[in-house]
């Protein structure tokens, strides 16, 4: 899976004009994210989560390429409509709402929810009648980093009962819908869930309610840090079999997040003090875990630092900004000797850092800019080569 990457004259170009800490997204690679996931499951219908990453740009590059979207708040339905994006075109996917908040979603043409319990069927009803509802089910996961089904989803054998329930209220029980965790590293994982939904979906037509949609949620990896790299032909095709065998006449759905902005953003950072603790070489950064570096705490993530000088490389630790003891973005990684001003390099970015970046401490997240607004990058280097 190919990742979007600065060239080390691209970083250095940009930090002479954007002050840092600053992420830089691709549009192109999101495009093509994008479309190799539709080229690869032709069925599926994507609905980009985008609690992932709500960068505007990406929203609007999403929205031209005819995708659909997965929200979980009113804040990020607001957002999508202030773009120009219809209610139509979302999923409120989040499986308990507050019930104001389903009201207005509806008054803004949202019209398909889930659901995990029944406490969520009267609030549905009343704030939106008439609504298309899924079901969301408890899957099992081992292989995940991040357990969205400790949580989330109702186990199975009370599934369709919720659906019936829902149906006596005046909503329309529309089908099933599952994730299997964020960063699924396995495929076993949907072959086990989809087998599952399919017993469901007999029973439910036994039971005289036809179900018409499966959403198989997201979950698809992108490269990690000390990591195998994923195998995404493979995964996607056995989740492609899977689907034609056991739901040939079904639309399905996707609600991919990390997939589709995760290898698109690049993190670049500078060191703004050298200190050395017990014998070994301490770098401050002007980001850290408060700002997009959050994922240590939020989502279990390990990040990659990339750096462009030469020389021996020695166990280094690197520190945020903050006046936190705990902000500590790695120990013991290997880097060489670096300067107060040194860049630092930190790719597939993309996916829970800025959208969960705070202000501690007064520091503000760091800023996103559009590489392709900058494509006169690798003219002006030229130039400047010459």
């Amino acid at each position: 899976m190919k990742s979007f990457r600065l060239t080390e004259e691209e970083m250095e170009y940009l930090a002479d004009r954007y002050p840092t800490p600053f992420m830089v997204v691709s549009l192109d690679r999101v495009e093509k994210n994008y479309r190799y996931l539709c080229e690869k499951l032709p069925r599926v219908k994507v609905f980009y989560a985008i609690k992932a990453n709500s960068e505007p740009a990406i929203l609007q590059r999403m929205a031209a390429l005819g995708s659909n979207f997965d929200v979980a708040s009113i804040g990020e339905i607001r957002l999508l409509a202030s773009l120009g994006v219809p209610g139509s075109r979302m999923i409120y996917a989040n499986p308990v709402k507050p019930a104001w908040d389903i009201a207005e979603a509806a008054k803004l043409g949202v019209d398909r929810f889930t659901f995990d319990d029944e406490s969520e069927i009267e609030k549905m009803a009343a704030g939106a009648p008439g609504a298309q509802v899924l079901v969301r089910v408890q899957v099992e996961n081992d292989s995940a980093v991040v357990n969205l089904n400790e949580k989330f989803g109702v186990v199975p054998d009370k599934a369709l009962s919720l659906l019936h329930k829902a149906k006596e209220a005046g909503l329309v029980p529309a089908g099933i819908c599952f994730h299997v965790g964020s960063q699924s590293l396995k495929s076993e994982a949907y072959g086990r869930a989809l087998t599952l939904c399919r017993r469901l979906f007999d029973e439910a037509e036994q039971q005289g309610m036809k179900l018409t949609v499966l959403d198989i949620g997201g979950g698809l990896p992108i490269p990690e840090a000390g990591q195998p790299e994923p195998d995404l032909d493979a995964m996607t095709e056995e989740i492609r079999r899977h689907l034609d065998r056991l739901f040939p006449e079904v639309e399905i759905w996707s609600e991919p997040g990390r997939y589709m902005c995760g290898t698109a953003v690049n993190l670049v950072t500078r060191v703004i003090g050298t200190k050395e603790r017990n014998g070994q070489p301490w770098y401050v950064l002007d980001d850290g875990m408060y700002g997009s570096y959050n994922g240590l705490v939020f989502d279990h993530w390990t990040y990659k630092l990339e750096f462009f000088q030469h020389g021996v490389k020695v166990p280094s630790v690197f520190v945020g900004p903050s006046c936190d003891s705990i902000d500590v973005v790695a120990r013991d990684y290997p880097a060489p000797v670096l300067q107060v001003g040194s860049l630092v390099l930190s790719p597939e970015m993309g996916a829970y850092s800025s959208s969960a970046a705070t202000g501690f401490n007064g520091f503000q997240p760091a800023k996103t800019i559009v590489y392709e607004d900058n494509i006169g990058v690798a003219e002006n280097i030229s130039a400047m080569a010459r």
